[in-house]
């Protein structure tokens, strides 16, 4: 059963590799060098985000806050550290894929330290050694060599994402270790509702605070998501887009003339 399964997920990871490539030689609407938001979607967004805010408020909220008063902080910690363990796996395939060996290093070392002295991931001994956690997934690969991230696209439940990063979630559950552990659908389903709830709880008040500050929290946090995956892909330094360089210009163009002005009245 294990073979059968591992050979679903070779499968699953070559046809998200074709859909990658056709998306590299030109079915991706956006550059990944740009900063435009591409959102031609947004009536069918705007209403899955509807659907996704509705479920929250009834369903995702009180179960997180139910979660957060019944569970001692020393778990909580140990849960959010077991699952961030698992998604190093995860990273140190994607930056090798991205030639980053030293980082893939760096997380594959993460992996062993932490699943031994860090019981099973639960303790973060790596991260107390000066190991950094890079946390990459498969669509900023797909964006580091190339990928558009193509139009915005919210998921039932899951919230933001792209056509890119999109596939790139299919591509990271496959290659999870807990995929390729050999669990029954329910064990999988529950262990699954636990990393979101876990996940949820988290992000209790920074959610309110968006809310709250927001006056289009819909497109607060397209644009929102949009710059942080784009900045991810890039390592936190995206080169400037053209309407950055307008502005500019623009800019430069506005102090030039203040300058003159200026020397002309003295």
């Amino acid at each position: 059963m294990y073979i059968n399964r591992l050979e679903r997920v070779k499968g699953a990871i070559k046809l998200l590799l074709l859909t990658a490539l056709l998306l590299l030689t030109g079915c991706a609407s956006i550059p990944s060098n740009t900063g435009v938001v591409s959102d031609p979607w947004e009536p069918y967004n705007r209403t899955v985000d509807d659907f996704n805010e509705g479920f929250d408020q009834h369903i995702g909220i009180p179960v997180a806050e139910g979660y957060q008063v019944v569970t001692p902080d020393v778990v909580d910690h140990g849960v959010s550290n077991f699952f961030a363990n698992l998604l190093d796996v995860n990273s140190a395939v994607n930056n090798l894929l991205q030639l980053k060996v030293d980082r893939s290093l760096s997380d594959i070392a993460r992996v062993m330290i932490n699943s031994t002295v860090g019981l099973l991931g639960f303790f973060d001994v790596a991260s107390d050694l000066n190991l950094q956690s890079y946390k990459e997934d498969f669509g900023q690969t797909l964006g580091y060599w190339g990928v558009g991230s193509g139009p915005y696209f919210v998921l039932p439940f899951l919230g933001p994402s792209s056509v890119r990063d999109t596939i790139g979630l299919v591509a990271d559950v496959m290659i999870n270790p807990l995929t390729l552990v050999n669990l029954t659908m329910t064990e999988s389903a529950a262990v699954t509702s636990v990393y979101y709830i876990d996940q949820r709880a988290d992000l209790l008040e920074a959610v309110d605070l968006i809310k709250e500050a927001a006056i289009d929290p819909y497109a607060f946090m397209r644009d929102s998501y949009l710059q942080k995956r784009r900045s991810l892909v890039y390592d936190g330094d995206p080169p400037m887009s053209d309407e950055d360089e307008l502005m500019m210009d623009d800019d430069f163009d506005d102090f030039e003339d203040e300058l003159g002005d200026a020397l002309d009245e003295e």
